[in-house]
């Protein structure tokens, strides 16, 4: 009998030590997080779209002339394409690629979700159309396609090689998981690295920077219009990139020059695409007005654009229906497959020497992340 209750007051005993230990290993847990000691990912801030971040640098100088949450963990939906073009633009300019060289198209390629040129498994088209199906269409197969490409057939080493990219361009709060912006939960950035690569690809390459320009490109017979509407209603704007995902919100790149004055804009997490192009607008004139460049009034899309009307049920380049997305609701589109004539070329291992911040005007971060 006293031992059968001996054995319940140890049991008892026992017990109290676990939930103190549980208790003691919580709070440990808790503060070594707070403190940023544990090596855990901070969960980003981005699902609270319709809070925005945003920033304006001038190019040339480095100023920073206006900043909004500029450290605040966002997704970057399809602006993550800006750092795939960034290593393709390496690529080229390294002579490891050229604008002909045949990028095979995989089966993982070619089932990403839209929006996509339509890619079907087994064929190849060239790294020119795929970069300009990312800067036109935003399409999702063709960054795949062109990342399997650079990263030797691996979508998973280029995203690392991507993320160290970042890393020498300073980008310390970049993380890349794959070449298209799909939805990752460890995919992140903020407006202010995103400044920074921006920069770069307009310092960087400037034998390159002019197919952010490009206002459309015909792919197997369509003629794929140019989703960035800055290019046809802000006057100065010559490039970048749109992105969007239900978590990330509506995102911006604008890169404007007006007299000899280039500004870089960011606007992620905006609630529509009107507010997103407003805001954007509204930072790039202050910018501008800011370095004593007079106001300019906003242009007007070409009309021939509002003529071209739908073909073979797609929308057309001044639809207000195209989509600039990582998720567009349109199914996949199919082709043909293209000629094999041409002598596949296969860049095995990318040479994964990184360029450097040389050229950009590196400000020091303290992150913030507040409630939005």
């Amino acid at each position: 009998m006293q031992s059968a209750k001996n054995k319940r007051l140890s049991k008892a005993k026992n017990a109290g030590k676990t939930r103190k230990w549980v208790v003691f290993t919580r709070t440990a847990l808790g503060v070594c997080l707070t403190a940023g000691v544990v090596g855990v990912p901070k969960a980003a801030r981005a699902q609270y779209a319709g809070h925005v971040s945003s920033y304006v640098v001038d190019v040339n100088s480095g100023a920073v002339l206006s900043q909004v949450d500029p450290d605040l963990q966002r997704y970057p939906a399809s602006l993550t394409k800006l750092m795939t073009l960034y290593m393709t633009f390496r690529a080229l300019k390294a002579g490891e690629i050229t604008p002909d060289t045949t990028v095979p198209v995989s089966i993982h390629a070619a089932t990403q979700a839209p929006s996509k040129l339509g890619l079907v498994p087994g064929t190849r088209f060239v790294v020119q159309q795929a970069i300009l199906g990312l800067v036109t269409k935003s399409a999702n197969d063709a960054a795949c396609a062109l990342g399997e490409l650079l990263g030797g057939g691996d979508e998973v080493r280029f995203a690392n090689m991507m993320t160290q990219q970042a890393r020498a361009l300073g980008m310390s709060n970049t993380t890349f998981r794959n070449a298209s912006g799909l939805p990752d939960p460890d995919q992140v950035t903020t407006a202010r690295d995103l400044s920074m690569l921006a920069q770069h690809l307009v310092q960087d390459f400037p034998e390159y920077y002019h197919y952010f320009s490009t206002p459309m490109f015909a792919f197997h017979g369509r003629m794929i219009p140019n989703h960035n509407p800055m290019l046809k209603t802000y006057a100065g704007a010559d490039g970048m990139k749109t992105g969007y995902t239900d978590l990330a919100g509506h995102n911006l790149i604008t890169s404007a020059q007006r007299s000899n004055v280039r500004l870089v804009g960011v606007v992620l997490g905006a609630r529509s695409n009107p507010q997103r192009n407003a805001m954007m607008a509204s930072i790039l004139d202050q910018g501008f007005a800011s370095e004593g460049v007079a106001p300019m009034a906003p242009l007007h899309p070409p009309t021939v654009l509002a003529r071209n009307v739908r073909r073979r049920g797609h929308a057309s380049g001044g639809s207000s229906a195209v989509f600039e997305v990582a998720e567009a609701p349109s199914g996949p589109r199919r082709y043909q497959p293209l000629a094999h004539g041409t002598k596949h070329h296969v860049v095995a291992g990318a040479n994964v020497r990184m360029a450097t911040s040389r050229h950009v005007v590196s400000t020091r971060k303290k992150s913030r992340h507040q409630k939005g």
